[in-house]
């Protein structure tokens, strides 16, 4: 007797081959995409514009040193929570496409390049004894006040997401026209596509090929100004030796220079956000024509604080 055996369609992409379908956090996840791989979540940083990750922390990662746990906050809970409500409303208003959720991948020839989209578009099919392939990558977003989110259909959105979907487009192979869908503020839902673009991929690969080179051979990346580059080198040192260390003269210099600068920028600040206060009076938020500036909160009827709109609100 003859038998067949047959793929699940989901299973297949044009350039990806499946690694597994993995709980975000677990073990498992954690080793589908650890090593001398790129993710792409990982990707923009490899190129500078993660808000979340530097080269300097990712190098860090790649190479097994310590960096910071990574620690849950609200905006990721909920970007994580709210995922398949975006995913449903995409599904409500194109019903010819089926958002399924999907695994990790990797490129069939380049092991090194993963990917994990939140979901994989597929045709709806003529009917249910005939599964349809996929055909399109799908990413779901969630932002508190959408300062870097474009009118729906532009495209104007985050630059980091623009590369972690050209990621993920480049690694399954599946290359026609991303979709990305955001819920602002938790009711302005809008809906933008993305074009794959073969030259920025080979750049988003060139980067990254040469990132794992020097990854390889111990060449770390210069200390910048992010946040997450510092936040790395302070979980470097283990224990604490009673000894003075003697430190270049222009690194010395930079550092008592820039404290002085902050005193003067802390007291600018202040007086800034006073004024800002001021005019805001009873109100809730300062603006200049559409563009939000900060928002004023209050506790027990008193201004609790004074809180500037900026693009790390956008969750990931």
């Amino acid at each position: 007797m003859n038998t067949e055996t047959t793929t699940d369609p989901a299973d297949t992409t044009p350039s990806g081959i499946l690694l597994g379908r993995f709980t975000p956090g677990t073990a498992a996840w954690d080793e589908a995409r650890a090593g001398l791989t790129i993710t792409a979540t990982e990707i923009a940083a490899v190129v500078g514009l993660s808000p979340w990750q530097s080269r300097f922390s990712l190098w860090h990662k790649k190479s097994g040193l310590p960096t910071p746990p990574f620690e849950m906050n609200p905006a990721v809970e909920w970007g994580n929570r709210l995922e398949d409500a975006v995913a449903t409303k995409f599904a409500d208003d194109h019903p010819d496409l089926i958002p399924c959720p999907t695994g990790t991948w990797r490129h069939r020839d380049r092991a090194w390049q993963v990917a994990t989209p939140d979901r994989l578009l597929h045709p709806a099919p003529l009917n249910v004894l005939t599964p349809t392939e996929p055909t399109a990558i799908f990413e779901a977003k969630t932002s508190p006040f959408g300062d870097d989110w474009g009118p729906a259909g532009s495209d104007e959105f985050p630059v980091h997401y623009r590369c972690q979907i050209l990621w993920q487009q480049d690694t399954t192979g599946l290359t026609a026209p991303a979709h990305l869908a955001v819920l602002i503020g938790g009711w302005d839902y809008r809906e933008y596509v993305v074009e794959y673009d073969a030259t920025e991929a080979t750049l988003l690969r060139s980067a990254a090929e040469g990132f794992l080179v020097e990854v390889r051979d111990g060449i770390r990346p210069p200390i910048d100004g992010a946040d997450a580059t510092y936040q790395t080198i302070r979980v470097q040192p283990d224990g604490l030796d009673d000894v003075d260390v003697e430190v270049p003269l222009e690194d010395a210099a930079r550092y008592e220079i820039a404290q002085q600068q902050m005193a003067t920028v802390k007291t600018e600040l202040t007086a800034a956000k006073g004024v800002l206060l001021d005019h805001i009076g009873t109100g809730k938020r300062a603006v200049v024509g559409n563009r939000r500036i900060a928002y004023r909160t209050v506790h027990d009827g008193k201004t609790h604080s004074l809180n500037p709109y900026t693009s790390k609100d956008t969750a990931a």
